[in-house]
């Protein structure tokens, strides 16, 4: 099944936002299913699973996190939440908790959906199986020194050294953001070429929205190992990420 048809659920307690996503997403050829509630939506999520739900945290009845924690005690039904809560603690536990991407309000509805796309493609790659594999071949994992991505997968590790190694958690766009600059270790990639690579189809954001995807990029990093420095800065050229 193509992204295309496949049947999204919205859980957002503000009307306003469930019409126009809805609107949006129906245009793409996408199915629509809509929750004011996070109690209702639990409900329909476990009984008739869509192929991917879109979370608002900060709901009545029950909240976002909590739909998701139930969720994930059944099913890895992909999550991506949609809030206005914009605190690096909330993405943090959201995506520590299962979620598969993040995104505050107010956001673009064409980046709603390209995210949308990314998710369930790269769920369409986890769940293949021999028998029935994914339209395309999963991407073997990228081992760069100490740094380990698996694409298929969406899980990221660093080996901090003396034996430590961590998992660090990434949105879909911080994850392919890193998988560009990784891909061709010491090569300078500018920001248009990151934004080609984590934006299609012509979304347009400002360049500055990279610069702080890499500022959060080794935030996270540097929770796992405090002197990470992989990821280096050429002043008015772009990144790289140094092998180590």
């Amino acid at each position: 099944m193509s992204s295309a048809n496949a049947t999204i659920a919205l859980v957002d307690d503000d009307r306003n936002i469930l019409t126009s996503v809805s609107i949006a997403l129906q245009a793409e050829g996408f199915t629509v299913r809509m929750y004011s509630d996070g109690d209702t939506a639990l409900k329909a999520l476990t009984e008739n699973p869509p192929d991917l739900a879109v979370l608002d945290i900060k709901m009545p009845r029950m909240d976002g996190m909590e739909v998701l924690r139930r969720l994930r005690e059944k099913t890895e039904l992909p999550v991506i939440f949609l809030t206005s809560k914009d605190t690096e603690i909330d993405e943090a536990l959201g995506l520590a908790m299962g979620a598969d991407d993040y995104i505050g309000k107010p956001f673009s509805q064409r980046l709603l959906i390209e995210r949308i796309r990314a998710v369930l493609r790269r769920a369409a790659h986890r769940n293949a199986s021999p028998e029935n594999p994914a339209e395309e071949p999963a991407a073997e994992p990228i081992i760069r020194g100490r740094l380990t991505m698996d694409p298929a997968r969406h899980r990221v590790r660093w080996d901090a050294g003396d034996g430590r190694r961590g998992d660090v958690a990434l949105t879909v766009t911080e994850f392919m953001i890193l998988e560009t600059l990784a891909a061709r270790p010491g090569f300078v990639k500018s920001r248009d070429q990151l934004m080609d690579a984590a934006y299609q189809d012509d979304v347009y954001v400002d360049d500055r929205t990279i610069d702080s995807h890499i500022k959060r990029l080794r935030k996270k990093f540097r929770a796992v190992d405090h002197d990470f420095k992989a990821i280096e800065t050429l002043y008015g050229v772009g990144y790289r990420f140094n092998e180590e």
